[in-house]
């Protein structure tokens, strides 16, 4: 089966409108990982996506009458753009049926190559059958994104070159997993001419279909799927695909959002591009892969699929990618409510560098605090912190896998509360280096209480930082004097209008 997918590969007609993206060194990466990690840079093409082969491959291979008779497609992303693109440079007429939900962003994408768009229903599944209808009513050809032998040679053409470029040995090929045309592809070409290379499977754990496909040897359709990885976001895999994969497919891994979230920034920081989660996945799987076969050494590609990001998903990657790294763990900490309780709290902790802490007074005994605690050594430090917290005394919830905590309660801790008096609100610049926060309680002494505390570290030169601090007025002119000391840049917010309606 494969050896028919070679001649259909070698023949597609990908070049008239996508190029041949580069296979680049992950130098950061490689070293971090001991293996040779390279990115095959599909975000580069000219819809900054892969979609765009299998379109085109599709639509040249119709008949002529076919092709003036125009094409129509389901899609509310990339292969939405790529068979635009493809009809544009066809001149021919594309319909492309997009269901409410699609952001305008991506509709002005589609309008502006030439396309023109209908948008119906609130589901893809509802764009779907709406486009297959109209299809049959206007005798228009329906370009399927991955269920088709076409669209699949055409997506083959990206482990053609993957194994054009580099003549070395390659251990494994990770590839990000949706209706599985991609896969399908790559594998097909890649197992019929190097049997030894692993073709590997990516998928996010809200919409694993390939996975259970292949654990059940059926194909099976999710109840539901998860709408952060939105490129894959695919109920139930396409036939051929998944027959291909059968055969041709080593393994499907699944990952979740904050390794997705972390690889997204793994690409920044080796190629200054912001891939799309989709796009990030199959770096996700190759790092997980790493992590559970200690390979050392090896070189191994992962597929840049896409970088159709929406700008407005930046703050929850960025807030994401430090978890799935390791390199953060979140708590939640019962401490004393008491002055210098929270400086007791960061001496507990050592070195290590806290990197969000938020606190609202709510109880004169005891205070409940979120907090984000920096890791150096991954997963096993993780578990020394919690024990150590454990052994002085404190009650701690361990709170980085718990999604609700990190999707909406850091944000929700605070409100009003009744037991703060003289309290005075101030906004502090913290340089951003270890010791910065510890410097601030220790210079502060037990002198005050901290009623108030919102920090959180984004990387940059200096942190923003919100205090509440419970000051009588005999107390102003030495509380100032701390300020003076102290050398960090601060506004008084007290008289600002928010606090009095949220905070005071």
């Amino acid at each position: 089966m494969p050896k028919r997918y070679i001649e259909k590969i070698l023949k597609a007609r990908v070049y008239d409108v996508a190029r041949e993206t580069p296979l680049e060194d992950a130098p950061n990466l490689s070293r971090r990982l001991g293996n040779r990690v390279l990115l095959k840079r599909e975000d580069m093409q000219p819809v900054f996506s892969f979609k765009l082969r299998g379109a085109y491959n599709k639509i040249i291979n119709l008949p002529e009458e076919k092709r003036r008779a125009g094409v129509i497609a389901a899609s509310a992303g990339n292969h939405a753009q790529g068979v635009a693109l493809s009809a544009q440079r066809l001149r021919i007429k594309a319909l492309i049926v997009m269901p409410k939900t699609t952001p305008p962003i991506k509709i002005e994408a589609v309008k502006n190559l030439g396309a023109k768009t209908a948008i119906h229903g609130d589901t893809y599944d509802e764009a779907y059958a709406h486009a297959l209808k109209l299809a049959e009513d206007r005798d228009m050809t329906f370009i399927h994104p991955y269920d088709d032998p076409e669209v699949i040679a055409g997506q083959g053409t990206v482990g053609m070159e993957i194994l054009h470029q580099h003549t070395g040995d390659i251990h494994a090929i990770f590839v990000p997993v949706g209706g599985g045309g991609l896969i399908a592809g790559i594998a097909a070409y890649t197992k019929y001419l190097y049997p030894q290379i692993k073709v590997i499977g990516v998928e996010p754990d809200e919409a694993p279909s390939m996975y259970y496909a292949l654990q059940k040897q059926r194909r099976i359709k999710l109840p539901q799927v998860g709408i952060f990885t939105d490129g894959v976001a695919v109920r139930q895999v396409g036939k051929e695909p998944f027959r291909i994969a059968r055969q041709c497919v080593d393994e499907v891994i699944v990952v979740n959002t904050d390794e997705i979230c972390a690889a997204i920034k793994d690409i920044f920081d080796d190629t200054r591009s912001i891939a799309e989660p989709a796009g990030a996945l199959a770096l996700a799987g190759l790092k997980r892969y790493v992590e559970r076969a200690g390979i050392q050494s090896q070189c191994l590609v992962a597929i840049d699929s896409g970088a159709n990001m929406n700008f407005d998903r930046l703050r929850h990657v960025a807030e994401r990618a430090q978890v799935g790294e390791h390199r953060e763990m979140l708590v939640a900490v019962t401490i004393p409510e008491r002055p210098g309780s929270f400086r007791d709290f960061c001496q507990a902790l050592g070195h290590r560098n806290i990197t969000e802490f938020n606190y609202r007074l709510s109880d004169p005994e005891q205070a409940h605090v979120f907090a984000g605690i920096q890791l150096n050594q991954g997963e096993e430090e993780r578990e020394d912190i919690l024990t150590q917290l454990k052994a002085t005394g404190y009650s701690v919830t361990d709170l980085t896998d718990n999604e609700m905590a990190k999707l909406h309660i850091r944000y929700m801790v605070g409100g009003h509360t009744q037991g703060a008096d003289n309290e005075w609100i101030y906004r502090f610049e913290f340089p951003e280096r270890p010791g910065a926060l510890l410097r601030f309680l220790t210079r502060m002494g037990r002198r005050w209480n901290i009623s108030m505390f919102h920090y959180r570290n984004h990387g940059d030169a200096y942190g923003r930082v919100l205090v509440g601090i419970q000051v009588p007025a005999h107390n102003q002119g030495q509380f100032q004097a701390f300020l003076t000391e102290l050398g960090y840049a601060f506004e008084n917010e007290s008289d600002n209008p928010a606090y009095a309606l949220f905070l005071s």
